[in-house]
C-alpha cells in the first residue's frame, strides 16, 4: 500500500488543476484568466504581407553618411568643401585649395574606409568626388532593414496585446502577419506600419514659415507640418514651421515612454526618458539653444515645438498633440519598441471573418465526438471493464490537453483540432497495449495482481519508447515549423505527454486500487 500512497494524490491535484485552467474557456466569469486561445483560422482576425522598403534603409544610411562628413569636416577644420546627396545612394563632395584637399583625403581614409570611390576628378586646386557604399554593404544594410523591422512590429505588437500572433519573412523583403481576434483593424495597421522616426530640430526663426512658402526655404532648411484639430469643427488645421535638416537628437536614445494625462489641459500626452548619452546630448542642445525653439518631429510631422527656457538636465522630455487616450497609447508603444528601419508598404490585407472559424469548429467538434464515440465504444465492447477504464483516462486525457493549452496560453488552431481527434486514438493506443500484455499473462495462468503487474512492467518500456520519439517529432515540427504547423506540434506534444501520464500512472494506480489486498478471482479485461 505504501508504494502507491503518493499517486492518488497526484493525479487528484493534477486533474484538479487541469480543471481550473479549463474552465475560464467556458466560464468566462471565473477568476483564473487564462484560456485557449483560438488561432486565426478559427476566431478571425486580420492577415497582412507587408514590403520593407529596403532601399530607403541605403538612402538613409548615405544620408547619415554625408552629415557625418560634413561634421567631421568642420571639426576638422576642412574648408571650402560642400557634400550634396545625388542618385540618393550617392555623395557628392568638392573640396577647393590643396591644403583642404589634403586634409580631407586624410580624414576620408582615416574615418571613412567603408566608402567607395566611385570617381574622382582632381582639377589643379579642385577636386570633385563620387562616394557610395560597396554592393556588399548595401545588402547587408538591407538585409539588416528587414530583420529589424520583423523585430520592431514583432515587439508592437506584442505590446499591443495580440495573443499568439504569426509573424515571419516571406521571401528576401516580405513579412507576413496573422493577428487572431484583432478587432480595431485599422488602428492595428497604423501601429504596425508606423515608422516612428522620432526626431529633435531647432526651428529657424530668421525667416517666417509663410514666406520660405512662397519663396522657397533656405539652404539647409525644410518646411514641416504641425496638424491640430479645431476641437468645434474637428476641421485639421495645417501650421507650417521652417525647420533645420540638422537633427540634433533622435529617439535612438530613447529608454521609456509612457502615457500621461494632463488634468489643467484635459488631454493626454507621451513622456520619454533618454539614456545617458541621450540626456547629456539634449541637456547640451537645450543649454545651447536657451529661448529657441525645439520641433518635436515624429514622421515628419511637428508635433510640438516649445521654446527651450533654460538647460534641460535628466534626460526627459514630453510629446503633446491633443492625443487621445489610445493615440497616446500607440504613441508610446511605437516609441518604446523603436523606429523602424525602412517604411513598409501593405501589399495584401484579407480580414477573416468569424463565420468561418465557427464552421471549422464545428466541423472539428463533430470530428472529435464522432472518434471518440466509436473509440470509446470500442474499447468497451472489446475490452468490458478495463475497456472503461481505458474511456475515463481519455476523457482525462483530453482535459489535460485543454488545460495544458490553457496555461501555456497556447493558440488552438485548425489543425491542432486534428491533433486533438489524432491524440484520441494514440491515448488508447497504450492501453490497448497494456491489456494484451495482461491478457497473455492472463492466459498462461497467473493470477490477477500478478498480470497486472507483469503486463504493466514489459509494456511500460514499449510505450515510453513509442511516445518519446512521438514527441521528439513533434518537438521538431513546432521548433522548425511556422503557423498551422506549429499548432499541430502544440497539440501533440501535450496528447503524447497527457496520454503517458493517464496510461501509465492513472490507470496502474485504479488496477492497483482494485487488487490490492483482495483476493480478486478474476478481472474484466
Amino acid at each position: 500500500m505504501n508504494r502507491i500512497s503518493w499517486k492518488p494524490v497526484l493525479i487528484v491535484a493534477v486533474f484538479l488543476t487541469a480543471i481550473v485552467y479549463v474552465l475560464p474557456t467556458f466560464m468566462p466569469a471565473f477568476p483564473l484568466q487564462k484560456k485557449i486561445n483560438l488561432g486565426l483560422d478559427l476566431q478571425g482576425g486580420m492577415h497582412l504581407v507587408l514590403e520593407v522598403d529596403a532601399d530607403k534603409a541605403v538612402e538613409s544610411t548615405i544620408e547619415r553618411t554625408a552629415q557625418e562628413l560634413k561634421d567631421r569636416s568642420r571639426r576638422d577644420k576642412v574648408r571650402r568643401a560642400s557634400f550634396e546627396k545625388i542618385d540618393d545612394n550617392r555623395i557628392q563632395v568638392r573640396v577647393q585649395e590643396a591644403d583642404n584637399i589634403e586634409a580631407f583625403e586624410t580624414l576620408l581614409d582615416d574615418e571613412f574606409r567603408n566608402l567607395r570611390i566611385q570617381d574622382r576628378v582632381r582639377d589643379g586646386e579642385r577636386l570633385t568626388l563620387i562616394l557610395d557604399l560597396p554592393d556588399q554593404e548595401t545588402e547587408r544594410i538591407r538585409e539588416l532593414a528587414v530583420a529589424q523591422a520583423l523585430e520592431t512590429i514583432r515587439n508592437r505588437i506584442d505590446q499591443f496585446g495580440v495573443s499568439e500572433p504569426d509573424i515571419r519573412r516571406q521571401g528576401d523583403k516580405r513579412l507576413l502577419i496573422q493577428l487572431p481576434g484583432i478587432k480595431d483593424t485599422e488602428r492595428a495597421k497604423e501601429l504596425i506600419g508606423r515608422t516612428a522616426q522620432l526626431e529633435f530640430k531647432l526651428v529657424d526663426e530668421r525667416l517666417p514659415a509663410r514666406t520660405a512658402l512662397k519663396e522657397g526655404p533656405p539652404p539647409g532648411t525644410e518646411i514641416l507640418y504641425q496638424v491640430n484639430v479645431d476641437p468645434a469643427t474637428q476641421r485639421k488645421i495645417e501650421e507650417p514651421f521652417l525647420i533645420k535638416k540638422r537633427t540634433m537628437l533622435t529617439g535612438a536614445y530613447l529608454t521609456d515612454a509612457r502615457v500621461r494625462f494632463d488634468q489643467d489641459e484635459r488631454s493626454y500626452y507621451v513622456a520619454i526618458d533618454f539614456d545617458r548619452k541621450g540626456a547629456r546630448i539634449f541637456e547640451r542642445v537645450t543649454g545651447e539653444n536657451i529661448r529657441k525653439r525645439l520641433a518635436i518631429v515624429l514622421d515628419g510631422k511637428v508635433h510640438s515645438a516649445p521654446v527651450i527656457q533654460d538647460r534641460i538636465p535628466g534626460g526627459q522630455a514630453v510629446i503633446t498633440g491633443n492625443f487621445s487616450a489610445a493615440e497616446a497609447e500607440d504613441l508610446a508603444i511605437v516609441l518604446r519598441a523603436g523606429a523602424l528601419p525602412a517604411p513598409v508598404n501593405i501589399l495584401e490585407e484579407r480580414t477573416v471573418g468569424p463565420s468561418l472559424g465557427k464552421d471549422s469548429i464545428d466541423m472539428g467538434l463533430i470530428s472529435m465526438i464522432v472518434g471518440g464515440v466509436l473509440v470509446v465504444v470500442f474499447m468497451v465492447l472489446y475490452y468490458k471493464g478495463a475497456g472503461l477504464l481505458a474511456d475515463i483516462a481519455l476523457v482525462m486525457n483530453i482535459v489535460l490537453m485543454g488545460a495544458g493549452l490553457a496555461a501555456f496560453q497556447a493558440t488552438l488552431t485548425l489543425p491542432g483540432i486534428a491533433g486533438f481527434i489524432l491524440t484520441i486514438g494514440m491515448a488508447v493506443d497504450a492501453n490497448v497495449i497494456i491489456f494484451e500484455r495482461i491478457r497473455e499473462e492472463l492466459r498462461i495462468g497467473k493470477p490477477p495482481r500478478a498480470a497486472v503487474e507483469a503486463g504493466y512492467d514489459r509494456a511500460t518500456l514499449t510505450i515510453l519508447d513509442a511516445n518519446v520519439t512521438t514527441l521528439i517529432a513533434a518537438l521538431v515540427l513546432f521548433q522548425f515549423g511556422t503557423g498551422p504547423v506549429k499548432g499541430f506540434a502544440v497539440t501533440l506534444s501535450l496528447g503524447v505527454i497527457a496520454s503517458m501520464f493517464t496510461a501509465l500512472v492513472f490507470t496502474r494506480t485504479v488496477f492497483d486500487f482494485i487488487l490490492a489486498g483482495k483476493k480478486v478471482a478474476r478481472i474484466s479485461i
